[in-house]
């Protein structure tokens, strides 16, 4: 899977599961909590969403750490 189908993937669960404006993630530097508006709880339904749609469990901790969407890409793409 390479980067491209990895930010597709994850633009439409953040579209469609927690309603994010498609605009929002056109900057791969926005950050995930202040412009995009995830907060703690959204990250605990996004390790499960990862898990169904990427075939990994992220390590919450880990997860939580990623401040950009550049860099939540990014520890999908090296985990998968």
């Amino acid at each position: 899977m390479n980067r491209s189908d990895i930010i597709r993937l994850t633009e439409k669960f953040l579209i469609e599961d927690f309603e994010i404006d498609a605009n929002l993630l056109k900057n791969e530097n926005a950050s995930l909590k202040e412009d995009i508006g995830l907060d703690s709880l959204d990250f605990v339904d996004i390790v499960v969403i990862i898990e169904k749609t990427f075939g990994f469990k992220p390590n919450p901790t880990e997860l939580g750490k990623q401040k950009t969407l550049a860099a939540f890409y990014s520890y999908i793409e090296q985990n998968v």
